[in-house]
Parts: structure tokens; sequence; C-alpha cells
């Protein structure tokens, strides 16, 4: 989102009419997301299941969509903007990665054609993305790195060995999850992250009012995210390097002091 919207509620009845007056195109589109997501939501009142029925229909329609891109341009700039920065910050071939809410490995394919072969572990609550997701490791010919696909229904992480990650990361994914879904994951990644490890993750920034837009798009406060963090014991800054890039999200970043 632009820096200068920080302050923007989103959810407020006079965004929505400004927004409509600017953009009258978007009316139509808006409506008819409103009117399926509703239903979803009456459908399955558990947020993961409720999510996974949104990808399941948005992948349908475009996989690439589904994931936040708005042409295969942007699918490929934002996967590179991802794979870019960790290479930067120090992701090694030897190092072992998990891909939380990994898509249709939109960064994916880059980590998994850079790490070491079986390093790269991708998990995701939609089986319909994952399956897109093998059709991308396809198209990059990427089979002998043999990386892990796994569906997962929670954040618990509890079907993964411990302190065994170097870099664990989820782009995309707690802008999407209400704060007791976030909660749940930091209280466990501790536990698989290996010394010196790090968890990245991205969220929807306000410096306002928190709140949600069609039980999709969260909005949360940095000290909120950083609070919830060191609660369960861990070291958490605000990665102000991300800022420069062309991204409409923020970053954080977990370390284990442990």
């Amino acid at each position: 989102m632009p820096r200068t919207s920080l302050l923007t509620n989103r959810a407020s009845l006079t965004h929505k009419i400004g927004y409509a007056v600017r953009h009258p195109a978007r009316i139509t589109p808006y409506v008819k997301r409103t009117a399926r997501d509703t239903w979803l939501r009456l459908k399955h009142p558990d947020h993961v299941a409720y999510y996974r029925a949104v990808m399941a229909s948005d992948t349908g329609r475009n996989p690439e969509a589904a994931v936040g891109s708005r042409s295969h341009e942007r699918w490929l700039a934002l996967g590179e903007m991802q794979f870019d920065y960790l290479a930067g910050h120090g992701l090694k071939p030897g190092h072992r990665m998990l891909d939380i809410g990994c898509g249709n490995l939109r960064a994916g394919w880059r980590f998994i054609a850079h790490l070491d072969a079986g390093n790269y572990y991708g998990i995701d609550i939609s089986p319909d993305i994952l399956i897109s997701a093998k059709q991308t490791l396809t198209t990059y010919k990427l089979q002998a790195k043999l990386p892990h696909l796994t569906i997962t229904q929670n954040l618990t992480l509890d079907f993964l060995p411990s302190a065994h990650f170097d870099v664990v990361h989820a782009h995309s994914v707690f802008s999407h999850s209400p704060l007791g879904v976030i909660d749940e994951c930091l209280a466990h990644v501790g536990r698989i992250l290996a010394p010196g490890g790090f968890f990245d993750f991205t969220f929807d920034r306000t410096e306002g009012a928190e709140h949600q837009v069609l039980r999709e798009d969260f909005y949360y406060r940095t000290e909120t995210l950083l609070s919830l963090a060191r609660k369960h014991g861990l070291e958490a800054r605000f990665m102000e390097d991300w800022e420069k890039r062309p991204h409409g999200q923020s970053k954080i970043r977990v370390n284990n002091p442990g």
C-alpha cells in the first residue's frame, strides 16, 4: 500500500464511498466479491476453512491472480523481489528453508533453484494452489531439487522437526490472517528455527485503527506484531530496508534468542 495511506481505514464507509467515486469501474467486481465472501463466511465460519474456500475460488479463475499478481510480469517481479531480498540477507544453497503460504511458487521456484536439493519446504492451506505449485515446478524443470510441498490445516508446525530451518518465510500470509492465526504461528516458530535462523513475514501496516476488509485483508500496527512476537520469547524488529522495495506490505524479522 502507498506509504501515504497508513492512516486509512479501508473498512470505513467514508473510504469505501470515496474509493467508489474514484474508481467506478471497480464497484461491480467489489459487490460480486462481497457477495461471494459473505456466502463463504456463512458456509465456513472457521477462518482457515473460509480462506481455503476463497483460494479455491480464486485459483480456479487464475492461480497467479490468486496469489495477488495482476499479470504474469507482476508475478515474476514479486517473486524476484522476495528472492533478491533474502539472497541479499545471506540465504545460501546449504540453508534449509520453510516457506509458509508458498502459493503457486511465485518466489518458491527461485528459492528451490538456489537451494540444495531437498532444502526447500513449502506449506499452504490450499490444495488447489499446491496443484498449481506443482505445475510451476514442472515448468521450471526443478523436479531434481526434490522440494517438499505440503498442505497444512494450521500453523502449529507440529509435524516439522525442531531447530531445523535456517530461514522461515511468510510473504502475504499475515496480511490475510486474524491475530489468533498470527499468534499461533509465533508461539511455535521458535521451536523449528535452527540456531542463528530467522523468520521473515510481511504484513499490511497501518498507523491508525487496526481493521479488516471482507475477512480477507487485515491491517495491523507494527508494535502489535512486535509485542506479540516478544510475548513468545522471540526477538523481533521492523525491517527498514524492505520499505525501499516497491511493495505495499511491510516486513518484520523474528529471531529465537535461545
